[in-house]
């Protein structure tokens, strides 16, 4: 029997596998939370002209020290018409076009007007273009604004629109299917025995890959820990791109998993990692489709998930760094010298310092709720002192703070 894999080994298999999903052409706002499939280039210049970046007047700075003649009036949308000439000045609002042969924007905190006569009552800008916004300022038209394989924020959604582009280039969203399995499973959390525990992993499953990622979602189970009822929930997932089982994954009498998939069709790609929890995680392949097994204790199932199972997601998007991004924090407290596998701790991470869970067992749901980090320890790490750094991850774990 093979070793488990240790996880960036296991992680960097994992991704190899995935295939990249077709391109489409969406609008900005429908693409939110993908990745573009091609760069994001300007076809416009952003701002078009020079721009008043204050309400106040527009002048020619040699006229300085006034007075001033008012003209007109320049407002977003409704620029002034004419052309500036000695003497004269054109009240403008913030973000309006600066008027032909106008070099300097004087804030009204500034300046004193008596019907069309304006005098100068503060100090002028220095410099004296200090509330300009110059033509191109943002960005020009041909200008690359984001990278090939960037997030889709609102932010980008803003920028894209801005840059002119009435359609963005992205992946078509992934068809995930998650299969809850087990005898013990009651679909029904109201209704549940004392041999039983409520379905709740194939929930959770769902809500981290929509937290995640765009995706659609089939949801199936729970399905009876038997070979022909496995058979047949995996053949109710012939459309989707990534299939995720939870329970089943390990070496008991009644972890029927990877009997399943092989009567399915399927190749098993590897099997166990060396992390602690989620030791028993396999990766199978059938056509085009990729089979995720997840362990069934839910602490596993929801780790596992976000090691292998949305980094998968945003890879089949295009994810330039699919992988989930560590920081370095401070502990609240002191760690014992860690155990033979890789492991990740629950903690809660406050702002300033890691705290962690104090029931770490990979069924503890409570404590699980309770958190909003994984804190990541080497195998065989030796004993961290209070205040020590070490890497840790943050979990998209509802509104804790």
């Amino acid at each position: 029997m093979a070793a488990p894999l240790p996880l960036d080994q296991a992680q960097r298999r994992l991704l190899e596998l995935a295939a990249l999903l077709p391109i489409e052409r969406v609008p900005p706002d429908e693409a939110l939370g993908r990745y573009l499939a091609e760069p994001l280039v300007a076809r416009r210049t952003q701002p078009p002209a020079d721009l008043s970046a204050m309400d106040g007047y527009a002048l020619r700075a040699a006229d300085l020290p006034g007075p001033w003649q008012v003209v007109g009036e320049s407002a977003c949308g409704h620029p002034f018409a004419g052309r500036l000439e000695p003497g004269q000045a054109v009240r403008i609002a913030t973000g309006a076009l600066l008027p032909d042969n106008a070099d300097m924007v004087l804030m009204q905190e500034d300046a004193a007007r008596e019907g069309s006569a304006l005098k100068l009552t503060g100090t002028p800008p220095a410099p004296l273009n200090r509330h300009i916004r110059r033509r191109g300022m943002d960005f020009a038209e041909g200008a690359e604004l984001l990278a090939k394989g960037a997030r889709i924020g609102p932010a980008q959604v803003a920028l894209t629109l801005s840059a002119g582009q009435r359609l963005v280039a992205v992946r078509r969203l992934p068809r995930l299917a998650v299969i809850d399995s087990g005898d013990e499973l009651a679909g029904d959390p109201e209704n549940c025995a004392v041999h039983q525990i409520p379905a709740s992993n194939g929930a959770m499953l769902a809500a981290q890959a929509r937290c995640a990622v765009p995706c659609t979602i089939t949801r199936i189970g729970p399905v009876a820990d038997r070979i022909e009822a496995l058979v047949a929930a995996l053949d109710q997932c012939a459309e989707a791109d990534l299939i995720v089982t939870s329970g089943g994954a390990s070496v008991g009498d009644h972890d029927l998993v990877r009997p399943a998939l092989a009567a399915w069709g399927a190749e098993i790609d590897f099997w166990k990692v060396a992390i602690k929890p989620g030791k028993p995680l396999l990766v199978a392949r059938k056509g085009s489709q990729i089979v995720l097994g997840l362990p069934g204790n839910p602490v596993s199932s929801h780790v596992t998930a976000f090691l292998f199972l949305l980094p998968l997601l945003r890879a089949m998007l295009g994810a330039a760094a699919p992988l989930p991004r560590a920081f370095m924090a401070a502990l609240a407290h002191a760690l014992p010298q860690g155990g033979d596998r890789q492991e990740f701790l629950r903690a809660h991470w406050d702002g300033t310092s890691l705290t962690t869970a104090v029931n770490q067992d990979s069924g503890a749901l409570a404590a699980l709720g309770a958190s909003n980090a994984l804190i990541e320890r080497p195998a065989s790490a030796p004993p961290a002192a209070a205040n020590s750094m070490v890497r840790a991850y943050l979990l998209e774990n509802g509104g804790i703070a």
